[in-house]
């Protein structure tokens, strides 16, 4: 099976860039995409149809904010929208699809934007570890992917020195990832890849992209019981749909 999680900045905009050809050049199992920015009735899920692929979205109750989806070209035993919180699930940001006992997340993080939104993330990444660690009681096979809009490691970020103080790379974020981890996860990327300098994110400013001036923020996050069925995880950083890159992990099934 192989998984690319996207953070398509506009699902509509992507599309007009060339996002449908890449796909089904690219031709992955499942897509995990976030940021999509629109509601049901405002994506033509007929093209994806056209080159194999079930469109499965949870949209923001705000129009043009937030929402992921799942993309998948296998018929999933179940599909699950949120985590049960009306706060977050308001903000579409956790879908989830069950095919046999794989279950495979698409997820959206907050980002904290500022002081309020910063208070919001921490309040979701507790409750995400929360829902997620009942979860693994009863499917203990997961694959989360998503835009965590947290650089994990010291390596993950552009002059790190400079950024301890900025929503994405704060002692207190690093430290719930590291968390998460040893709750039983495993860093696709970084299984394969203990290089510095690869990101999965630029800020539009300052030819950023260019001088790969980057975060890594996207990942795929795979159960440790999954891990000798890891075959490979790459950036795809040549595929510019949007200021994310896609993320991809291969596992054997």
């Amino acid at each position: 099976m192989r998984i690319i999680s996207y953070n398509v900045n506009g699902i509509r905009s992507a599309i007009k860039k060339g996002f449908v050809d890449w796909l089904k050049t690219e031709n992955p199992d499942v897509v995990c995409i976030q940021e999509i920015k629109v509601q049901p009735e405002q994506i033509e899920t007929h093209l994806f149809e056209e080159i194999g692929y079930k469109t499965f979205l949870f949209s923001a109750v705000k129009k043009g904010y937030s929402g992921v989806a799942i993309l998948t070209k296998i018929e999933p035993d179940k599909v699950v929208e949120g985590i049960g919180i009306k706060k977050f699930d308001s903000e579409g940001r956790f879908i989830r699809a069950d095919f046999g006992d794989i279950s495979v997340i698409s997820t959206y993080f907050p980002s904290g934007s500022n002081e309020d939104r910063q208070r919001v993330k921490m309040e979701w990444v507790v409750a995400f570890k929360n829902y997620v660690n009942e979860l693994k009681k009863d499917r203990s096979k997961l694959i989360i992917s998503g835009d965590y809009n947290i650089c994990r490691l010291w390596i993950d970020i552009h002059n790190p020195e400079k950024q301890q103080n900025t929503s994405g790379f704060l002692p207190e974020e690093r430290e719930w990832f590291q968390n998460f981890v040893d709750d039983g996860f495993i860093d696709s990327f970084r299984e394969f890849n203990p290089e510095p300098h690869n990101y999965s994110w630029w800020s539009y400013r300052a030819a950023s992209r260019q001088r790969n001036k980057g975060w890594r923020i996207d990942y795929n996050m795979v159960s440790e019981s999954l891990k000798k069925q890891l075959k490979n995880a790459s950036i795809l950083k040549d595929v510019v749909h949007s200021d994310h890159s896609p993320v991809c992990v291969e596992i054997e099934f």
